[in-house]
């Protein structure tokens, strides 16, 4: 019988180089993104950790500060009040944002819906506007004197408000903003997550006597929920990072008693205009933290009532 030999064992020494080497020409086409990636992305990850623990005002000497940047951050009352903006913000903005898109959402799923493709483009067009040129015509609408939104209280007998002067009011015109822009966004995404629910179970339903409103509650939104937990996600980081609505409704100040100070816009305003950028770095932080703390909150509910 012939003796089979037993295979060559391959050397183990220089096998992930010989791969790189073999593929230079692959590794130097997808090279430019690493690098943009870490020029933009992980260098300044990096240094802002580090600048958290640093007083700097961007051009002295970097001086070592140990845990004061927190401290000071813990005792600061504006940073609580942005803090407390920023959600009041994301609340007035999400619930109303995903509740409107899915019902958008469920009517141009529907059979009887014509012209489906022109919908789709038009509810979109808002998220690919201009932000600034849609603050800039939403604080318009929102004027005290000439405004669009005081004309029609007016109209109605109601005594008109000055919206971007007020703490309260303007926190409203901002979620508005937020809603007008990712309502569109959101629809397409539950759009595209109703097209994949099986149709059978809506004709079964349908045999068993079921109105539109209990398909939606029993079959829509059970089966949507890996995608509501993406949309709550993506509304909770981009809420939490609202900068453009307020800074161009507050001309960057945060308004009246600090009332449209967002997070974002207090760390830009401690950075870039009071030159404080140890303590910028440390409220960057402090967002992330709330960012992955809010985040898994509403994972976890949503996972739980889902």
């Amino acid at each position: 019988m012939p003796r089979h030999l037993p295979p060559t064992p391959r050397k183990r020494g220089g096998g992930i180089w010989q791969e790189i080497k073999k593929n230079t020409s692959v590794y130097a086409f997808i090279s430019p993104f690493y690098l943009l990636f870490f020029v933009f992305g992980f260098f300044p990850i990096l240094f802002s950790f580090y600048l958290a623990f640093q007083s700097w005002d961007g051009l002295g000497e970097i001086r070592f500060v140990g845990m004061q940047n927190f401290e000071a951050l813990v005792q600061d009352p504006v940073f609580w009040t942005s803090v407390a903006n920023t959600f009041i913000i994301w609340i007035q903005s999400t619930v109303p944002q995903l509740i409107l898109a899915m019902i958008l959402a469920f009517l141009l799923n529907a059979a009887f819906v014509r012209f489906k493709d022109f919908f789709r483009a038009v509810y979109f067009v808002p998220n690919i506007t201009s932000i600034v040129a849609v603050a800039i015509i939403f604080a318009s609408f929102f004027g005290t004197e000439y405004g669009l939104m005081n004309a029609l209280l007016r109209l109605i007998g109601l005594e008109p408000i000055n919206w971007l002067q007020s703490p309260g009011w303007i926190k409203t015109a901002i979620a508005t903003m937020v809603i007008w822009r990712w309502t569109g966004y959101n629809t397409i995404i539950y759009l595209a997550g109703l097209q994949s629910i099986p149709n059978d179970l809506y004709e079964a339903a349908k045999i068993d006597g079921a109105s539109r409103v209990q398909m939606f509650m029993y079959i829509t939104v059970p089966m949507l929920k890996p995608v509501i937990l993406f949309t709550v996600i993506l509304s909770t980081i981009g809420g939490m990072q609202l900068f453009t609505e307020p800074q161009v409704l507050t001309y960057g100040t945060g308004g009246t008693g600090n009332g449209g100070l967002t997070l974002v816009l207090y760390l830009y305003n401690q950075a870039f205009v009071n030159h404080y950028y140890g303590y910028a770095s440390a409220i960057a932080w402090a967002l992330f933290l709330l960012i992955v703390g809010f985040s898994f909150i509403n994972w976890k509910l949503i996972s739980r009532n889902g």
